[in-house]
């Protein structure tokens, strides 16, 4: 049995928006799983016309869940995370769950200043009302543009929004929003784990919802751990760089990455 991957999306796309991923990776040996969050249905679809379900789930209820996934599991998977999911596997390498953890355009952590003016507009849909915070909440095509696909073509940006976007719940957002105001905050991470297992941060030169900058604000709140943590920059891409027509180059990464780590 080769090395389990498990894949953790983001806010606003679907676990299937990784399908391209499993098979490349299926076909070098891995073992590949991608849960939906709490509350997400089969499909985009379904998904979508139940935003309901989606709504009010914060990071420890998304983290509990692949825990309690993980702990079904023969051994801890290496994880694979984008934006949100990249936050969730950094949780759950800090917890020791995970053999290595791959964290893309992961979202701020707690520690992580300051928040830049573009990822402000990024995620002003959602914050523009209080009240979104027990809501689920969609992004609209131009929305998505800049938030997610404003480093490729608008017509492929039209094309991702419409194969892979869902609602999004608003409470993650709000939490790490207030993150280093609260001294228990669900987006604090264990960084000082030095027993842990290999960590990759991987960032974006265009990304707007998490600019480079914020990935290696993160990467410095590692600075306490012996494990390894390493990074890994995309100048040209944006926050889309798992679903669009760049994402077998980061896919080869991480797997280049993973092999360097003997996994």
């Amino acid at each position: 049995m080769g090395t389990s991957v498990m894949f953790i999306h983001g806010l606003w796309l679907h676990a299937t928006s990784w399908e391209p991923w499993m098979a490349r990776f299926r076909d070098e040996g891995y073992e590949v799983q991608a849960p939906g969050w709490p509350g997400d249905r089969e499909t985009v679809e379904e998904s979508r016309q139940h935003a309901d379900e989606i709504a009010d789930h914060g990071i420890d209820d998304v983290v509990d869940h692949f825990a309690e996934i993980i702990r079904g599991l023969p051994e801890p998977p290496v994880l694979v995370g984008h934006s949100f999911g990249g936050m969730i596997a950094q949780k759950l390498l800090g917890r020791d769950l995970g053999k290595a953890a791959v964290a893309i355009d992961a979202a701020q952590i707690k520690g992580v200043l300051p928040v830049p003016l573009s990822a402000l507009r990024a995620t002003l849909p959602v914050f523009k009302n209080p009240a979104n915070k027990h809501r689920a909440v969609s992004l609209t095509a131009e929305q998505f543009r800049y938030a997610f696909a404003n480093a490729v073509s608008e017509e492929e940006s039209d094309e991702l929004y419409a194969r892979w976007t869902i609602p999004a719940p608003g409470k993650p957002l709000f939490e790490a929003a207030a993150s280093n105001f609260s001294p228990h905050s669900p987006a604090a991470v264990d960084t000082a784990n030095s027993g842990r297992g290999p960590l990759l941060l991987i960032a974006s030169g265009k990304d707007h919802t998490v600019p480079e900058s914020v990935t290696r604000s993160t990467l410095k709140q590692y600075r306490h751990s012996d494990a390894v943590t390493d990074l890994h920059t995309f100048p040209d891409k944006g926050h889309s760089l798992t679903i669009d027509s760049g994402w077998g180059e980061v896919a080869d990464t991480c797997l280049a990455w993973l092999r360097g780590q003997s996994l």
